[in-house]
Formats: C-alpha cells, structure tokens, sequence
C-alpha cells in the first residue's frame, strides 16, 4: 500500500497487538526508547529501581505453554471478513453483525476496527469439564508457526477446514488446565482492546475453571478493575454427592473500573412487566377483599417464577406492591422524629440507626398513604412500592431456572428437541445487560456465540424499549455430529444453528407490527465469513535466485488476487481502515465509473474501474482520502501520477494499494 506519506505492504495483516502496546508505551515514556527500541535500563530510571521486579520469587499465573500463547496473541492475522448478502437479513441496512469463524483470528480482524468501542462482552466459553472440545496446541513442542498455520487451515471457498481442528481436552491430559488456559488467554487481551474505556466483560464458567479464570483475569485485565461474581442459581440438585451444586459463575471485569458507573440500575424487568400486567387485570375485574383474594391465588400459584421480585404479595387500585421496603437509614444516624400509629395513637417504634428521610417527606408519604403500619406501634413502619415503579440492582446471587434455556430455544426451532447442551437461557441475559447497555449504539460482542442467545436476548431488549442496541456475535463452524438430530434437519455446523435462530427471532418480531417500530436496531444482521485475505501475500523465504525474485515481483503486478469480488475488497479495506462492519456505503456513479464512499463521502474507494474523466468531480467533493486500488490503473503510471498529484494541490491524502 502506497501513498503521498508513507509506504506500507501490511494491507493484508491484522494490527499487531505488541506493537500497539510499544507505540503506547513509546508515547508515555519517550525516554525509554532508543533507535526505536526498548532501553531496559532507561525504562528502570524512569519508573525507579523499587518498581521493578528482577528475578526471585513472586506472585504469577504460570503454566505449560504461556508463552506459546502469548507468541499466538502477538501473531498478526492475514484473513478477512466476506459478506454473505445471502445468508443476512436486510444487510444494506442491519447493525447487527453475525461472523463464522474462529473466533481468535476473527477478533483480530476486528481489533482496528472496534478497538475501545464495545461497552460489554459476554462470553460463555467452553468449561473444560473434560468432554468439552476446542481449539488449542494440543502438542507444546508445536512451534507458533505451525500452530499458526493449522488454525488458519482454510478450504478452496474459504471455509475453515474440520480435519485436526479440534481436540477434546480431557482430564487425562497432563496440560489438562494448561490447555484450556493457552487457548483463553489470547481471547482474552484482545477482547479488552475491543472494550471502552467504561466497558465490560462478563465471563460465565463453572467450578472447573472458576479459580484459574479468576487469576487470568487478573492478569489480563489487571485485579483492581475486578467488578464482582455473579453467582447463578440454576438447578437442583436431587442426586447430590457430598454438596449439591447448584450454581455456576458469571466473572465481571472492567476496562478501568474507576470509568464505569458507581451503582448499576434497571428500571428494565421481564419479572416487573409480569406483576404490573397482572395488577392491570385484576384492578379492572376486582376491588376490596375479592382483589386482594384473586391476586393471593395468582401469586401463590406463581411465587417461583418470581425472583427476585417475590416480595411484591399485595395489591390494591394503585397495583401490585411490596410491603418490606426498608425506611431505615443505611449505616450511620439518620433522622429522628415520631411516627404515629393510627390505630393506638402511639409512636412508631423507630429504626436503629434513624429514618432515612426528613419529617417533610415522610409527611408527604402519610399524606400520600405510601407508609405501611403493623397491628400496632411495636412494629417499624415500612414503605409501599409498586412494581411499575421498581428499580433493579445487580444482584451477587441471581436465581433462575437453567432449564429455561432448552425451552427459549424449542421455542425458535421446534423441529429441534435437542440442539445445544446446556444453552443460556435469554432471561439470564436480559436480566443483567439493561444495567450496561441503555443507550443507542451501545455494542455488546459475544465470540463464543453456541446457541445465539445473546443476540436474542439483544433483540428482545430492543423490542421491549426501543434503544437500539447492537451485537456482533462470532460462531466457530464446529461440525455436528452426523448422527445429530440438527445434521438430519440440515444444519451440518453450529455456526448455522446460530445465524438461523437469529433470523427466526427477527422474522417473528416482524410478524408483529405492533411490537417491533421501524426504529428499533432489530431490523437485520449481517453475515460474514472469517476468509483468507483478497490481497496477495507477499513471500520472500522460498526465494533463492534473481528469476525467482523477479517471478514474485511480476506476480504483484496488481495486489489484489484473481477474482477477487469488489465487495469482498471493499469489506476489507474498510476494516484496515478502522471502519465498522455497519458503516453505511454509498454508492456513486462518477463519470460513468463507479465510487463507494463512506463518512458522508469523507472517504472515497476506486476499487473497478477508473478513468481520467472521473479525477475532477472526486476532488470536488472535497474528500479526507480517496483509497484506490493499483489494477484499475491498468499500468498507466501518467493516470495514477495525475491523480496524486491532484490528490495533493487539494490537500486530499490520495492511498494507492
């Protein structure tokens, strides 16, 4: 890639992730830098000797393979994403994404694109119970370049191949932990290069990795930005050993802690919408005891599926309340003052520490007949609060039945008892992703997608409130079983299952004009493909004599490959190019030649033909860049200077790959 400042022949390689953190580090400490290179000994003076650490014991996360692992993350990726127009759903206008691929070379082709704009990401990466299957250098003595190449083993039409892909990680296995923490780390620190700097990561897992997963993270994301565990109550446990397990575990890390929110709320509850929708139907059929009654039957019918609201037991005109709100003042004096009972005359007995609200609202409460008393004034008072009016916090302890999971997913394939193990039920998600993503363009990423169940719980979110959230879920194509009942219905990958539940939940949505707005993010996905890059690579180690040199050098005459598709290129670019996979293209028609232009025509791509009648009404529009592809020149070094030349009297960078 050639223009007007620099020349560079990366085009076809991912960032690198060391060399980012050099540049980083290059900019905070300057001094540190030599020729541009690390002084270690000036990087000593700069942080003082007692900051460093030089041999000896100390505190790490070690094992077999790290290092390897770490080679794997500094590796850039020479693969792209190609649309699949076919496969998506209203792809001209979508902001959903759906990828299939391995997900670690997918995210590094994500990472100039989407570095630090995702708010959260949630992963449900395998739990290494010693039947799970993933990939990972199953030989230690593997050397980076040949893991490189397996992982990146890619089919004539550019499908990941499936022989030697996969290795089941048993618990036999003398790497057996070491494995699946090779295979998690590199994930890992470039899914914090994706996060906002008050972004998210939630990581579910079980007892099986918990502990490990826990000091990766620390390593990773660095332990003072641990957020809290989210422990799932999700079963029971009839058949117990020695302790019924009946949780797992959802790890939260920030970004930079002290950049997110210092409380998280949600007005947004599945649990909520119940209760207010029942209130609505009893007060319009019942008043006095006979409403008081109905609901008592409703709620006791109903109680388990009611967490974490199933305090809220009464109801009156006003709808469905809960009576155990606390007027307590929360650790330290509040305020002092008596509460009459109505029914004795007497003081109410007083909170320990005081009550939280001065006399003039608690009068406005009485007033208002939002206070609660006891028999009599033994009892503290307490405060009416109706469901509609209920705020969520973000719970330790979240209690919601696994089995859910099974039934969301029968629900979007009926032809499928049993397609995934263990999926996530959508509630689990909605239940904690309104608590981060609340505004419009809010991205979550999920590159451990299985069951699609984070799209759909997106998807759900934004039909319930019309914020217009985004997803960009990565699937691995991993291969089902042929004995399947999923391969006999004709999905021979879960990456299939995955791309086809989303677009069985949009179509529902659409079934259901009053339910879905053309506002809403929901309108499509979409596709892509993790593919081999449609620019040429270039290969000096197999060069021996001046006729081969000459040999490769022809073979550049054009960087693209043969038969490379104009969107397929344009697709790519526009990720080397930092631009999203949503970014909106514009296609114009300039002097009978074709232009695709992006950022309100900021910048402009000549990628099928170009003519010396199309120079002039380009440079009038005043572009940023014009990008241009080197074979729509044909050869002709006068058309291409001319150009630049152009390019420069209007002060328009002019990039020429």
């Amino acid at each position: 890639m050639t223009d007007q400042n620099n020349n560079d022949s990366s085009i076809a390689n991912s960032s690198d992730p060391a060399a980012d953190r050099r540049q980083q580090l290059a900019a905070l400490i300057p001094e540190a830098f030599s020729e541009g290179r690390l002084d270690v000994a000036a990087l000593k003076r700069a942080l003082g000797g007692e900051a460093i650490i030089e041999g000896g014991e100390r505190y790490a996360l070690t094992w077999a393979g790290k290092g390897n692992a770490y080679k794997v993350l500094q590796t850039p990726s020479t693969a792209t994403l190609r649309p699949q127009r076919d496969l998506s759903v209203n792809f001209d206008e979508a902001q959903h994404v759906f990828i299939e691929g391995e997900n670690l070379e997918v995210l590094k082709v994500l990472q100039k694109a989407y570095f630090g704009e995702v708010k959260l990401i949630y992963i449900d990466p395998p739990y290494n119970t010693g039947s799970d299957s993933f990939i990972y250098p199953d030989r230690f003595q593997e050397s980076k370049e040949d893991y490189l190449r397996r992982i990146n083993d890619l089919a004539d039409d550019g499908t990941l191949m499936r022989e030697g892909f996969f290795r089941k990680n048993s618990k036999e296995s003398g790497q057996y932990h070491s494995n699946w923490l090779s295979m998690m780390l590199p994930r890992l620190y470039i899914a914090r290069n994706l996060l906002r700097e008050d972004g998210v990561i939630f990581v579910s897992c079980d007892d099986n990795e918990v502990h490990n997963l826990r000091l990766l993270m620390n390593e990773v994301f660095g332990e003072s930005n641990f957020v809290g565990a989210v422990i799932w109550k999700n079963v029971t446990d009839n058949n117990p050993t020695n302790i019924a397990t009946e949780h797992e575990y959802i790890l939260v890390f920030a970004r930079n802690k002290e950049s997110i929110e210092r409380e998280w709320k949600s007005s947004v509850s599945d649990v909520k919408d119940i209760l207010v929708k029942i209130g609505q139907e009893l007060t319009s059929k019942y008043q006095g005891a006979s409403l008081d009654a109905a609901y008592q039957d409703w709620f006791r019918d109903n109680k388990s599926q009611l967490w974490p609201l199933d305090r809220y037991k009464y109801i009156d005109m006003g709808g469905v309340y809960t009576g155990s709100q606390s007027v307590h003042n929360p650790g330290r004096e509040g305020y002092r003052y008596d509460v009459i009972h109505p029914s004795t005359g007497k003081p109410c007995k007083q909170p320990l520490m005081g009550y939280r609200f001065p006399k003039e609202t608690m009068n406005t409460l009485l007033d208002s007949k939002r206070i609660l008393f006891g028999e009599d004034e033994t009892k503290i008072i307490e405060l009416k609060v109706y469901a509609h009016e209920f705020e969520e916090k973000l719970s330790s302890v979240f209690e919601l039945d696994g089995r859910l999971g099974a039934y969301d997913l029968r629900e979007d394939f009926p032809e499928l008892t049993k397609a995934f193990t263990n999926p996530k039920p959508v509630r689990l998600l909605t239940g904690f992703f309104p608590f981060l993503l609340k505004n419009d363009g809010d991205i979550v990423v999920d590159f451990f997608a299985g069951s699609a169940t984070t799209g759909a719980a997106v998807l759900a979110l934004n039909k319930k409130d019309g914020v217009q959230r985004k997803f960009v879920l990565v699937q691995l194509p991993e291969p089902c079983d042929e004995q399947s009942e999923a391969f006999r219905e004709g999905y021979s990958n879960i990456a299939k299952i995955s791309r086809e539940r989303i677009r069985r939940v949009i179509g529902r949505q659409h079934k259901d004009a009053d339910l879905l707005t053309t506002s809403t993010a929901s309108n499509g996905f979409k596709s892509f493909l993790l593919t081999p890059s449609n620019f040429k690579q270039w290969r000096g180690d197999g060069i021996d004599t001046p006729e081969q040199l000459a040999e490769q050098m022809q073979m550049f005459a054009k960087s693209e490959k043969d038969g490379a598709a104009v969107e397929h290129i344009l697709y790519e670019l526009l990720l080397k190019f930092g631009q999203k996979l949503t970014t909106p293209v514009e296609i114009l028609d300039v002097a009978d030649g074709i232009v695709f232009a992006i950022k309100q025509r900021k910048m402009l791509f000549v990628l099928e033909t170009f003519t010396e009648a199309m120079i002039q009404p380009m440079v009038e529009m005043k572009p940023r860049e014009i990008i241009v592809i080197d074979g729509v020149f044909h050869d002709s070094d006068p058309l291409k200077s001319n150009l630049d030349l152009q390019c420069r009297d209007s002060g328009i960078k002019f990039t020429c790959i």
